[in-house]
C-alpha cells in the first residue's frame, strides 16, 4: 500500500488507543522523531517495525494494508463525482486523508449521500405507491456485513462447538444434521413437492419440508440453516441487535444473513476449510466436492476467512444477475465496487454470462494501477417450471494479483503481459480509448465533433468538466 496511507492509519490507530507518540515509539523500540516521520509520510515502514506495530496495536497486517480505506476512498470519489451534489472537485489527497484519518466521518458522508439519493428519488416520483419512504434496507444490511469484515467469531465458535458434538466427516454432515434435528428437536425432515417454496418449516407439526427440486448440497444447507435457527438464535439476535438497524426490514435481512453465515460455518468449519483452501490453491470445484456444498457456497465461505491469526487469502466476492443487479457483495481484497450504478462492461463478470458453467479468468488493472486476478462463473438456477427462463447468476471472486501464485486459476496466465484495463463504472472511468464505454465520465467535458467518428463512442477532454 502507499506510504502516505499507512502513516495516517498508524496515527489514527495510535490516537484511538490513547497513546502518545513517545509511548508508542518506546514500545516499538524506535525514537519518537522517527515515528513522527512515519506518521507524516516521510519515512517508510520497515518489515520489523510493521510486525511490532501489529503486536503493539493489537491488529494484523491486513488492518494496516489499507484495503478498507481504499474501498472508502473509492466510494467517496463516487459521491463527490456526482454533479447533482454541486460539490467542487475534491483532490485525491483529500479523499485519501479522509478515508485513512477519519473513516467514521467518511462513512457518515456515505450514509448522508445514500439518504440524499433516497430523498431525491422520492421527490422524483420513485416513492412507493403508499407514500412510504424507501429506506434501502438491502444497502444497510450490506454495509453491516462489510463493516464486520464478513466475519463473526461468535457464530464461528457456535458452529465449531456443534461440529465437535456431531463429530461427522463432510460426506456425513447432512445425515448428522438431520439426526440432530430429529433427536434433539423432535423434527422430521421430508423431501417432496413443495408449491411456491424451497423450504417450509411447520413448528406445530415439527416438520421441515424441503423441495424435491433442491440438489443435495442445497438440502444440506437448508437443514443447517434450520438447525442454526433453533440453536443459534441467541447469538444471532445479539449480533443483529448491535447493528441498531433503522427499519424492521433491515433487521430481518441482517438476521437472515447471519443465519446463513452460521449454516455455512457449520458445513465448512473454519480451520479445516482454511487448510483445504490453501492445499487446493482455492480451487472452488474441489472445495465444493470435499465439503459437499455448492460452488457458490464454497466461494462465499472463502470471503469469510478473516479470523485474526488465521486469516485466509483476501478475496472479493459478488453475485450479479443478467440485468446487472448485485445482490451479494463483499471485498476483503480492497476491490472498489461501484456502489451506485453499473460496473465496467469489460470486466470478466459480464463475459461469464456467455459461457455458463465455465470459469472465466482475467488479469485486470484499475485506473489507479491496482491489479487483480478475477475469476467468474455463470450458475444456472434450479427448479424453474417449463417455459420459464431459469435464474442465471454470475459468481465472481478475485484477489490482488500479488497473490496469483496461490490461486489455481492463475495457472497459464502470463501476468507479465499488459492486463485488461477496467474501471469502476463508465461514469467514474476516465479511460479515453475504451470501445465499450456506455456513458461519458462525470468529471470531464464532452468533445462532440461531427467530422470525427472515434473508436470510443464518447470523446471527452480530461481535466475539464
Amino acid at each position: 500500500m502507499s506510504r502516505p496511507m499507512i502513516g495516517r492509519i498508524i496515527r489514527r490507530l495510535r490516537t484511538e488507543r490513547g497513546l502518545t507518540q513517545q509511548a508508542l515509539a518506546a514500545r516499538l523500540g524506535i525514537s519518537a522523531s522517527y515515528l513522527n516521520l512515519i506518521e507524516h509520510d516521510q519515512r517508510a515502514v520497515t518489515a520489523s517495525v510493521l510486525i511490532k506495530l501489529t503486536q503493539v496495536l493489537g491488529v494484523d497486517v491486513a488492518t494496516l494494508s489499507g484495503s478498507t480505506e481504499r474501498a472508502l476512498e473509492s466510494a467517496l470519489r463516487e459521491v463527490f463525482s456526482d454533479p447533482a451534489t454541486g460539490a467542487d472537485p475534491v483532490p485525491e489527497g483529500e479523499l485519501q486523508a479522509l478515508a485513512a484519518s477519519a473513516p467514521n466521518a467518511a462513512r457518515a458522508v456515505l450514509a448522508l449521500y445514500r439518504a440524499w439519493r433516497v430523498a431525491r428519488e422520492d421527490s422524483a416520483g420513485l416513492a412507493l405507491p403508499s407514500g412510504r419512504r424507501l429506506l434501502l434496507p438491502t444497502e444497510e444490511a450490506r454495509d453491516f456485513f462489510h463493516d464486520h469484515a464478513n466475519h463473526f467469531p461468535p457464530l464461528e465458535a457456535l458452529a465449531e462447538a456443534l461440529g465437535r458434538e456431531m463429530d461427522a466427516q463432510p460426506a456425513e454432515m447432512n445425515h448428522a444434521i438431520a439426526e440432530r434435528l430429529r433427536r434433539k428437536h423432535g423434527l422430521a425432515v421430508v423431501v417432496g413437492p413443495l408449491e411456491g417454496a424451497l423450504r417450509r418449516y411447520d413448528p406445530a407439526r415439527r416438520v421441515l419440508a424441503l423441495s424435491e427440486a433442491l440438489p443435495r448440497e442445497s438440502r444440506g444447507f437448508q437443514m443447517a440453516f434450520q438447525l442454526m435457527l433453533l440453536e443459534g438464535r441467541e447469538q444471532v439476535e445479539e449480533i443483529a441487535a448491535s447493528a441498531e438497524p433503522s427499519t424492521p426490514e433491515a433487521r430481518d435481512l441482517i438476521r437472515l444473513g447471519l443465519l446463513n453465515y452460521a449454516a455455512a460455518a457449520l458445513l465448512m468449519p473454519y480451520l479445516p476449510y482454511l487448510r483445504a483452501a490453501r492445499a487446493l490453491r482455492h480451487d472452488l470445484d474441489a472445495l465444493a466436492a470435499r465439503f459437499g456444498v455448492s460452488f457458490e457456497q464454497a466461494a462465499h465461505r472463502l470471503s469469510t476467512l478473516q479470523r485474526e491469526g488465521a486469516r485466509g487469502l483476501p478475496f472479493f466476492f459478488l453475485r450479479v444477475d443478467l440485468a446487472g443487479n448485485v445482490d451479494k457483495r463483499f471485498s476483503a481484497a480492497g476491490f472498489p465496487f461501484a456502489r451506485f450504478g453499473g460496473s465496467c462492461p469489460k470486466w470478466v463478470v459480464h463475459q461469464a454470462f456467455t459461457t455458463p458453467g465455465v470459469i472465466r479468468v482475467q488479469h485486470a488493472e484499475l485506473p489507479d494501477g491496482a491489479r487483480f486476478l478475477c475469476f467468474a462463473r455463470a450458475i444456472v438456477g434450479h427448479g424453474a417450471p417449463w417455459g420459464e427462463p431459469p435464474p442465471l447468476h454470475v459468481i465472481a471472486m478475485g484477489c490482488d494479483a500479488a497473490h496469483a501464485a496461490e490461486v489455481v486459476y492463475a495457472d497459464g496466465l502470463d501476468l507479465r503481459h499488459q492486463p485488461v484495463g477496467i474501471g469502476l463504472s463508465c461514469r467514474l472511468c476516465d479511460r479515453a480509448d475504451c470501445r465499450s464505454r456506455a456513458f461519458p465520465p462525470l468529471e470531464h467535458r464532452l468533445q462532440l465533433d461531427p467530422n470525427v467518428d472515434a473508436t470510443s463512442p464518447w470523446r471527452f477532454e480530461k481535466g475539464k468538466s
